[in-house]
């Protein structure tokens, strides 16, 4: 099996399974890349890529050329033709903040009405702990073929960060689960063909899954510090940015800076499948659950600083223009998934506001399907009050003298207050003073 010429099929070709699709052209596999969306496949298909990503245009341009990466809508085709088949499709939360495994069940249904004896099936979607012993194993067992013995199963999660996936795709450790040892070695050497970090295998499916999510809890945790802190120090007339940039001189204090509140697929969702496997356990992660309701409240903490503002100074909230500087959940990157302008927007619609916002990377689309008015930079600053929610790189060089009013809320801390001052602008800042 190790000698093996591996052919290789990924299911869902998103902000991970694209860039994972590519690399293992490049390194000389066969890669079948599998996606519903036809339009993502049409692109793909012409050497484009649909995501914005440092690299990656570049790259999928080479493997496309070189035939060593195609992309289809015809899982049957690809999985009949692939001995590893890799799933990589998103795991969201529903409305009661469950897992929505949809997507995974759908892709593994696909792979167990074509799977062979000695196919290789890896996991990469996050799952809650269990997931692929209680449901993935299953459903590819309803065939007759057997985890572990008749084919081979693995979980290993990836560790990517949006502006900078292949770098760290290729060079950042990677922890592999697999059903036995002998997996954990094939599917260990597999990954080793596409990255220059450790492997780390771990002696189960289970452990491989929790790992995940206990990297992006911790983060979530962490940030939710911040944002209590912040809310400590503002009472106390105490700059948190300054208190918080100093304790973190402490060798052993890593306090991560606060904010408008946490998006993205993975910090704003993981948390939530560690809370759900033990929600009815006698320890129901409840710091785990307090950090998530921290941090999701910091968008209307945010939107409360504005009517403050306007109350405070004599104007009508109801009626008046708001602009957003940013709606992607954070910077440079074109993501907008559970961004923390979403519940922003909504809050101040729902107070009467006509809300407008400008990102240098998101679309006038995505801008318009979250509720808000696209304008540009000049436009978005003459509104009655600015709101800037993501810390763009564009955004860390606005000039005070460039705002046609005098109100402005900084929830990221990018920007010198007493600059804003100066020229009578009110800044009022998420952890400033």
């Amino acid at each position: 099996m190790l000698d093996k010429n591996y052919n290789i099929c990924i299911l869902g070709l998103g902000y991970i399974g694209l860039p994972t699709a590519t690399l293992f052209a490049k390194n000389g596999f066969n890669v079948i890349g599998v996606d519903i969306n036809s339009e993502i496949v049409d692109k793909i298909s012409l050497g484009i890529s649909p995501i914005i990503e440092p690299g990656l245009s570049e790259l999928i341009k080479f493997v496309v050329e070189n035939n060593k990466f195609k992309a289809t809508t015809d899982y049957k085709k690809a999985i009949k033709e692939s001995n590893i088949i890799i799933v990589i499709v998103p795991t969201p939360i529903d409305e009661n903040k469950k897992s929505d495994l949809n997507a995974v069940v759908s892709a593994c249904e696909m792979i167990s009405s074509e799977l062979k004896k000695d196919d290789i099936i890896i996991i990469e979607s996050t799952v809650p702990p269990g997931t692929c012993d209680n449901v993935i194993i299953p459903l590819l067992e309803k065939n007759g073929l057997n985890a572990g013995y008749d084919f081979k199963i693995a979980y290993t999660p990836e560790r990517a960060l949006p502006r900078n996936t292949l770098y760290e795709m290729t060079h950042n450790a990677r922890v592999v689960g697999g059903i036995d040892s002998e997996t954990n070695n094939i599917v260990a050497k597999i990954y080793q063909k596409i990255t220059k970090g450790e492997i780390i295998c771990v002696e189960n499916l289970i452990t491989a899954e929790m790992i995940k999510l206990m990297e992006n809890t911790y983060r979530d945790v962490n940030i939710a510090l911040a944002n209590e802190i912040t809310k400590v120090c503002e009472q106390l007339n105490i700059d948190a940015i300054t208190a918080i940039n100093a304790a973190n001189y402490h060798p052993r204090v890593n306090i991560h800076s606060p904010g408008p509140g946490v998006g993205g697929h993975c910090l704003s969702i993981d948390p939530y499948f560690i809370i759900e496997t033990v929600e009815n356990t006698k320890n129901p992660a409840k710091l785990i659950k307090t950090a998530r309701e921290i941090n999701e409240n910091m968008p209307l903490y945010v939107s409360n600083k504005v009517k403050t503002l306007f109350k405070k100074h004599n104007k009508l909230l109801k009626n008046s223009k708001i602009s957003i500087l940013g709606v992607a959940y954070k910077a440079n990157v074109d993501d907008i998934r559970e961004t923390p302008a979403i519940p922003l927007i909504i809050d101040l619609k729902n107070n009467g506001c006509n809300v407008v916002a400008n990102d240098p990377y998101v679309s006038d689309e995505k801008i318009k399907s979250i509720g808000a008015i696209p304008v540009s930079i000049d436009e978005a600053l003459k509104a009655d009050c600015v709101i800037l929610i993501t810390d763009h790189d564009e955004y860390k060089t606005l000039n005070p003298k460039q705002f046609k009013n005098n109100m402005f809320v900084c929830a990221r801390p990018i920007l010198n207050p007493a600059d804003f001052r100066k020229e009578n602008v009110i800044f009022i800042g998420v952890g400033r003073i």
